[in-house]
């Protein structure tokens, strides 16, 4: 009986759960609007209904924006020529301060756009919008060219992005406001991930990037200087700590050499686009740790009396690497904002990292204390042997 009314409880749950969930089939418009068709888009909290006439080309649209917080714009487009950015005929909207919504057409010529007013590549009439409980509804009708291609397919974009005053501010660069593009076939409905294969190529190689610099930056770079810390107090293991140690850090370099090469690709695959904090630290990355790799020719043997200040040099360089390396890998996880595991496992790893430095920082002064003070006794046994010689 118990496990039956856990079965209704969950039942009923889920159906509450289901009957309050955003869909665009159970929209209602306050103007009586209908639509033959509707799109739950995947990002940004986001939905439009249509009805289109391929005899005529006539394309009548409602794109609604939901969730949204004060000081915010949205924006619905079609681009006729690509499935990115430039090129796309955009309508805009945004709440004024006394109520009323300013909603307006402008054509997307280049990455550094500010959405100023113009006139699009096709008609566009019947524009208006409504904002009401933190919610836009763009109601527009567009006079598409009958031959769209693909079989009446359009390649569509939403976006959302915060105001200056009057001033439409850039859109954020990363998260789902880089994946917010899809294609959509009017006829049948379908709608996809726009850029095909080639959309999934850019993510796949977003997601190399991610994973090498990861690997190397994040995680070998720390390990190599822990090996070369810790593992060379014991006497037994020298010189093996030296090798594990170069061996260690220059696969790192490699790898993060080439997700260093990965990065500047999909720079110039995306132009526009730009993380300038995460850029600039790859670079600074690279060149120090270029320099550090030649600096290892220039090693002075254990016992010159310069080989002190190549020391300072060595330590200060390697762990500058390693605090922006990790500080870097953070930077690049929030411009992919993958899974919430994969930071977690991320976080863990350095957490695990610090943890094990700790306990043999520790472990290691305790055997330097150890050692010193045993090296210490014979030289004071010896020396007052030589005192009761002298006075013997």
């Amino acid at each position: 009986m118990k496990f039956f009314n856990q079965i209704l409880c969950l039942s009923l749950f889920l159906s509450i759960s289901l009957s309050f969930a955003q869909t665009c089939s159970k929209y209602k418009f306050s103007s009586n609007n209908v639509f033959d068709s509707c799109n739950d888009l995947p990002f940004l909290d986001s939905f439009l209904h249509y009805t289109y006439d391929s005899s005529t080309g006539s394309l009548h649209i409602a794109y609604r924006h939901t969730k949204l917080t004060s000081g915010k714009w949205v924006a619905w487009a079609v681009n006729p020529t690509s499935t990115g950015m430039v090129g796309a005929q955009a309508i805009v909207a945004y709440p004024q301060s006394d109520g009323t919504v300013r909603v307006y057409t402008s054509p997307i010529k280049s990455y550094q756009t500010s959405l100023q007013e113009g006139d699009l590549s096709f008609n566009v009439s019947g524009l208006s919008a409504t904002y009401q409980n933190n919610e836009i509804v763009v109601l527009a009708s567009l006079k598409l060219s009958q031959d769209l291609g693909n079989g009446g397919t359009i390649n569509t974009l939403w976006q959302d992005g915060s105001m200056s005053g009057n001033s439409a501010l850039p859109h954020p660069t990363s998260g789902n406001n880089v994946r917010s593009m899809s294609t959509l076939n009017l006829v049948s409905g379908v709608s996809a991930a726009a850029g095909g294969a080639g959309g999934s190529s850019k993510l796949r190689k977003r997601n190399i990037h991610g994973i090498l610099n990861a690997v190397s930056w994040g995680i070998m770079m720390p390990i190599g200087a822990i090996i070369a810390r810790y593992l060379r107090v014991a006497k037994s293991a020298d010189p093996a700590w030296f090798y594990i140690h170069v061996f260690c850090q220059a696969s790192a370099y490699i790898i993060g050499v080439a997700g260093w090469a990965t990065g500047l690709k999909l720079g110039g695959d995306s132009p526009g686009i730009r993380y300038s904090t995460h850029r600039s630290i790859g670079i600074a990355l690279f060149s120090l740790a270029t320099i550090q790799v030649f600096a290892m020719f220039l090693r002075p043997k254990p016992e010159h009396k310069h080989r002190l200040y190549w020391n300072i040099y060595h330590h200060t360089i390697g762990y500058t690497i390693i605090i922006l390396g990790v500080v870097n890998v953070f930077k690049g996880l929030g411009i992919l904002s993958p899974k919430k595991q994969w930071k977690d496992a991320y976080i863990g790893i350095i957490v695990a990292l610090a943890i094990v430095a700790t306990l043999l920082e520790a472990f290691t002064w305790y055997v330097v204390i150890k050692r010193k003070k045993l090296e210490a006794k014979p030289a004071q046994h010896g020396a007052s042997n030589g005192a009761r010689s002298q006075y013997a």
